[in-house]
């Protein structure tokens, strides 16, 4: 037995050392031929040519360092948010105090005038300007979008990870796509959750107006993930991604401003929460389908280059409907008092954040059974059944 299993490791560590000597011979071969044409250049050539080279080398640090550094990234994000003391969004919330009672003026009388009295005149209390309650679901949604790419570089519209890696994409790669794949899963959630605040959430029945600022939030953010500034198809300069992605943000602010002054709509009604409860089981199911087709197709185990993307995606959706399931909570607080549903939803936020438990250093796409290589899609495939196995459990209590 001891044998066969150092055969095995041998087999492995020769298996790296072939691929790694490969990958440095691919490498050197074009960079020797580039270096003897740089000697046959004169001064000033060679000049620019240096100038190229260190711009290009010091944009491969920062594109290195951004893909490498996830800042503020904390699983237990929801927890900075106060949803034990939220109300229903667009509902009033109670007046401020009012200001103290001024003093009471001197009604001694003055000398000579003994029989005049002056008499109190009573404090005005100052009128309070109306106020509602803001969505957390509007909340998060911004804050995840800022998240994405005030707080972090947006990846997948970075020039050299359009580049790839010598023309491959980087997803085909075991490195540096990773928190790419983890913002895309952040951005699905995103932008499901826009859609339905445009839909149904930000307006009162099918009938009424759609809201401006929830209409423009949902149009940036199903803008394209790649663009940058110049592209070939069209051909010309562009807007980048992450420019549409902010201005999402400014519009989803907009609207819980107006919401907080009474002046938008927020329908916190049981049918617009199953909606919105079937649409995230729904995204669910269909990314534990992709999950399963790759670990049930490829079983490279520590090799397989696409199974990184498809876990990461998959831990960003549940990433951020950790965090939008939570506001939900605090929006249909109502809604789920009625049904008694506390208890089944907070099994499910369990649920979810024990799912982000689970980060790899490296993931390994295995057969169920592997003794040596686990099957990490298969662990994360059971999470998000678990998960969307409690939504539709929520969904039908809701239906009764």
């Amino acid at each position: 037995m001891l044998d066969t299993v150092l055969k095995v490791l041998r087999g492995v560590f020769s298996f790296i050392g072939r691929l790694l000597l490969a990958l440095a011979r691919l490498i050197a071969v074009p960079l020797g031929a580039l270096w003897r044409l740089f000697l046959e250049l004169g001064l000033i050539w060679k000049g620019v040519v240096g100038l190229l080279v260190v711009g290009l080398a010091a944009l491969y640090v920062y594109f290195i360092w951004q893909t490498q550094v996830w800042t503020n990234f904390n699983p237990d994000y929801p927890a900075q948010y106060a949803y034990e003391k939220a109300q229903t969004p667009g509902e009033p919330v109670g007046a401020p105090p009012t200001a103290s009672p001024a003093a009471p003026e001197d009604t001694t009388a003055s000398p000579g005038a003994a029989n005049d009295t002056v008499q109190p005149q009573p404090a005005q209390a100052p009128v309070a300007a109306k106020s509602c309650a803001r969505s957390a679901i509007a909340e998060v949604t911004a804050d995840l979008t800022d998240f994405n790419v005030n707080q972090n570089a947006w990846i997948s519209s970075m020039v050299l990870y359009k580049a790839g890696f010598f023309g491959l994409s980087w997803d085909r790669t075991p490195f540096l796509d990773n928190k790419a794949s983890f913002q895309r899963g952040i951005n699905a959630a995103v932008r499901r959750t826009a859609i339905e605040l445009v839909d149904s959430l930000g307006r009162q029945r099918g009938t009424s107006q759609i809201d401006a600022d929830l209409q423009k939030a949902r149009g940036n953010l199903q803008f394209a993930e790649d663009s940058w500034y110049f592209g070939l198809s069209p051909f010309g300069p562009k807007t980048p991604t992450p420019s549409y992605y902010r201005a999402a943000i400014r519009d989803l602010r907009a609207f819980n401003t107006r919401l907080e002054d009474c002046q938008a709509v927020f329908d916190a009604r049981a049918d617009n929460l199953i909606q919105y409860v079937d649409r995230i089981a729904n995204d669910l199911g269909s990314t534990s389908a992709i999950l399963k087709d790759r670990a049930e197709n490829y079983h490279a185990g520590w090799f397989d280059t696409r199974a990184d993307d498809r876990f990461w995606f998959a831990y960003g959706q549940l990433y951020a409907y950790y965090g939008l399931l939570r506001a939900a909570h605090s929006d249909f607080r109502g809604v789920l008092a009625e049904k008694h549903l506390d208890g089944l939803w907070d099994t499910m936020e369990q649920q979810l954040r024990s799912s982000l438990n689970m980060q790899p250093t490296l993931v390994s796409n295995g057969r169920e059974d592997a003794w040596f290589t686990p099957s990490h899609l298969t662990t994360m495939g059971f999470h998000i059944l678990r998960v969307r196995s409690n939504l539709v459990d929520i969904r039908q209590v809701l239906e009764r």
